[in-house]
């Protein structure tokens, strides 16, 4: 986040601007030879044309390798950058009265904090920042999600001391999603651990783990040498728990967390080599958090080169884990949704209740052609069934082996009512480690933009009967029967005032098993060139016969209880952008967000592999299933006379969550932040969907306030 100026006027030359950048923000030798690559780009909007001063080829493989040089620089001298930041941030919380709950009976909290942030040159190329008890209470909520799977929801970054050069610390795995051996977002956690408490106890759990400190060392050398150090240390987080006396319990332990990166570029660049390295320790001797781990190793190397002028390029990258804990702890691992271990139809798996270590592996080949208007390329990713990256990474499946082929072709020659167009076809083949296919499939896919600069997308996917280890969360693997998805996205001129983008998707599951449907819209309105207003609204329906319930084990039978869902969600995010100067700015978002799931046709699985999708569960009768007041269903199986309860899964999710954010650079590099944030939310046990309903509810509900202000000031050059 640099800091630098800029000026622009309009004469009767037209539109100029003058750009003052300090060398302290940037990062050179002395004895760099005098040339510098440079590029400069002006887009200009009314048209969708942008100009380079360094003219590219649309079809050039590459960006950075392709700029023009800029000469004369001998005498300039580099500045060692130093600056250092303190802040301090006041706040109060307003919330509904509970006169029974001592933490919550005055219906408000008070808040004061401080801390410093820091930015040193350590050398030419290097530079270290520095963040001591840093406070984000200005970065704006995550978005409201129901998620009904096994498997952990990935938000994206949003703090800016890990935004800033995060590509440094990027390690991609390759595979689907966004797997990655460093997921920032693990650092300053939501806590882990939730108190037992007795009946009229009452606790205060911290929201989020404090991060004491944090330390980046990152830089790139003449040579070519990358290197990018992160430390991070979080405070050990108590829970105060009271009933007349007050008693504490940790429910995050003190947690050391580092991320190392060096990668070194040969052949002028065509050829790299780098490595990663991530550690996790935990310190803690707290029986009740023995199933976390109490260390956590990764480490990857990659290697990438080009050819014909980087026209081609091949790249492997290798990678591995380890971590260790308590027996309880790797337990909890190998039973976790990322494993499934216990899975009883795979031979090539064993839950072993004495380990305290589990070390995995995974590795990446593609090779791809960029250049020009044809291209094609392809990759193989597996990751073994021990390699375990979550608690520094983030990784959703591991027990597989991707394989993917794909190839496309470019117009970039206007014709007829085209401008401009692309188009896509994958071919992709998923198998386990035991060598069981999966899933096999193909994609087409296509983007177009017209002449009058609007724009659509297409996507046709057909995947074949699939094979899911994880669908009975711990159970067999289960036959699934293959989907077909279409969609299809239009957008108007983005440079007009009012503008808008409509996406619709359908998902439809062979033998009638499942349906989706889907459609949002984006509408941007940019009355004058400083404000933006932007509104989203989404809506999806989603129909299935097997949603995952429970599992119980009446006798010595085990249940996989399902049922058929019908689910419905609603939300609509509004967004304002309104720059008053260019130091001063107001930004607000809000979403209210409406989310129902009603079940229906119990059942448990019967034969997981059957020929038939009926044959692969047995529905209950009305006769077997009964609810019950209470709030769940009693159930009393036919024949083999077994019975046990499950409780009512049907939900209806209210939420209401804004940010509106007054920013002020009053010098540069220091800020002031007023910040008010809202959250309304309730939970109803009933599967109905009723919009006017719903919307009154959610209003209904009390709102949890948040105002805080925010003072930093920057000391240095």
């Amino acid at each position: 986040d640099a800091i630098w100026w800029a000026k622009t006027q309009v004469d009767d030359q037209g539109w100029t601007a003058e750009i003052k950048i300090p060398f302290t923000q940037l990062r050179f030798d002395k004895n760099s030879g005098g040339v510098w690559g440079f590029q400069v780009a002006r887009e200009i909007y009314r048209y969708n044309e942008t100009t380079f001063w360094q003219p590219m080829s649309k079809e050039a493989p590459g960006f950075v390798h392709l700029f023009g040089e800029l000469n004369g620089l001998q005498d300039i001298d580099p500045k060692k950058q130093a600056e250092i930041t303190p802040y301090l941030v006041a706040g109060r919380e307003w919330f509904e009265k509970e006169p029974e709950n001592p933490y919550r009976a005055d219906g408000y909290k008070r808040h004061l904090n401080g801390g410093v942030d820091a930015k040193i040159g350590i050398t030419n190329n290097f530079t270290l920042d520095l963040t001591v008890n840093p406070d984000f209470g200005q970065v704006e909520a995550d978005p409201s999600q129901v998620n009904l799977t096994a498997f952990e929801t990935f938000f994206e970054e949003q703090r800016p001391f890990f935004i800033e050069g995060k590509n440094i610390f990027d390690y991609n795995l390759g595979m689907h999603g966004p797997n990655n051996l460093f997921y920032s977002r693990r650092i300053g956690r939501r806590p882990q651990h939730y108190p037992d408490m007795a009946d009229g106890e009452y606790t205060d759990i911290p929201q989020a783990t404090n991060i004491l400190g944090a330390a980046k060392i990152t830089g790139k050398t003449k040579n070519g040498l990358s290197v990018g150090i992160m430390e991070s240390v979080t405070a050990e987080e108590t829970a105060v728990i009271k009933n007349g006396q007050e008693r504490s319990v940790t429910v995050e332990p003190l947690s050391n967390y580092f991320a190392g990166t060096v990668s070194k570029e040969f052949n002028k660049g065509n050829t790299i080599l780098g490595v990663m390295i991530t550690s996790t320790k935990r310190f803690t001797e707290e029986e009740h958090l023995d199933y976390l781990h109490t260390s956590a190793l990764s480490a990857g190397v990659n290697f990438q080169q080009y050819f014909a002028d980087r026209s081609y390029n091949i790249s492997f990258s290798a990678y591995g884990s380890q971590v260790n804990g308590t027996e309880e702890a790797l337990i909890r691992t190998q039973r976790s949704p990322v494993h499934y271990f216990q899975r009883p139809d795979a031979d090539y798996l064993t839950l072993d209740s004495t380990r305290t270590s589990l070390s995995g592996y995974g590795a990446n080949l593609s090779f791809r052609k960029t250049s020009g208007r044809f291209n094609f390329g392809g990759f193989v990713n597996l990751n073994s069934p021990g390699l375990e990256l979550n608690d520094l990474g983030f990784l959703s499946n591991t027990d597989e082996v991707l394989q993917v082929l794909w190839a496309g072709y470019s117009f970039n020659e206007p014709f007829g009512i085209i401008r401009s167009a692309r188009l896509f076809m994958n071919q992709y083949n998923l198998l386990d480690f035991g060598g069981i296919r999966q899933l096999s499939g193909f994609n087409v896919n296509g983007f177009t933009q017209f002449m009058n600069l609007w724009h659509a997308r297409f996507m046709l996917d057909f995947d074949t009967d699939m094979m899911r280890n994880t669908y009975l969360r711990g159970g067999p693997s289960m036959k699934i029967p293959g989907r077909t998805t279409t969609s299809l996205s239009i957008s108007s001129n983005s440079r007009k005032k009012l503008s808008f983008e409509v996406d619709g998707f359908m998902n439809m599951g062979r033998e009638e098993s499942s349906s989706r449907f889907g459609v949002d819209f984006n509408i941007t309105y940019k009355p004058i060139s400083n404000l933006s207003l932007s509104l989203y609204p989404e809506f999806s329906m989603q129909k299935s016969q097997l949603q995952y319930v429970a599992k119980r084990q009446p006798d010595t039978e085990e249940r996989y209880i399902f049922g058929s869902i019908n689910q419905k969600t609603l939300s609509m995010s509004l967004r304002l952008d309104l720059v008053l100067t260019p130091e001063l700015t107001i930004q607000f978002w809000g979403q209210p967000f409406i989310a129902s799931g009603d079940y229906s046709d119990f059942k448990y699985i019967t034969e997981p592999q059957a020929d038939q999708f009926s044959d692969r569960f047995h529905t209950y009768g009305t006769d077997e299933i009964v609810y019950v007041e209470d709030g769940y269903y009693d159930i009393t199986e036919t024949g083999s006379g077994l019975n046990y309860q499950i409780g009512n899964p049907d939900f209806n999710v209210k939420e209401f969550l804004s940010n509106l954010v007054f920013r002020w650079e009053y010098r540069p590099g220091s800020y002031l932040y007023l910040v008010w944030s809202q959250t309304r939310s309730g939970y109803d046990p009933y599967g109905y969907f009723h919009f006017g309903d719903d919307f009154m509810d959610m209003w209904d509900a009390h709102p949890t306030n948040v105002l805080l202000m925010k003072l930093s000031y920057r000391f240095g050059r």
